[in-house]
């Protein structure tokens, strides 16, 4: 099974760090994720030099899943050109289209 996730919610951190990831890196997520979308503060998740991008970017380079911030998001934080290698922003319409390849079965909101 295909999934994306979107996080909006202040528990995606904790949700991120100690489950998804971990998850990822050990290949027994259970699913393959082709797309991550972050709102909000969950934007700084892909800042560039912080552990967490480091990590989402490691297993983006393994699985070639997308990771993208809402544009919006990161520009009114001021990281808009700060995001880790790889990572994107992006709206709605960008999102589709950057996950329409991938055809994800599910798209889960935490």
């Amino acid at each position: 099974m295909k999934v994306a996730y979107v996080f909006t919610t202040t528990m995606s951190q904790k949700i991120l760090d100690r489950m998804i990831i971990p998850q990822l890196e050990e290949k027994r997520h259970g699913a393959d994720v082709v797309g991550m979308f972050f709102f909000g503060d969950n934007a700084f998740f892909l800042l560039k030099g912080t552990e967490m991008a480091n990590r989402l970017r490691k297993i983006q380079q393994e699985n070639g899943m997308l990771l993208m911030a809402c544009d919006l998001c990161a520009y009114e934080r001021n990281i808009a050109t700060s995001l880790v290698e790889g990572a994107r922003i992006g709206c709605f319409p960008d999102l589709y289209a950057a996950l329409g390849p991938a055809a994800p079965d599910q798209v889960i909101t935490l």
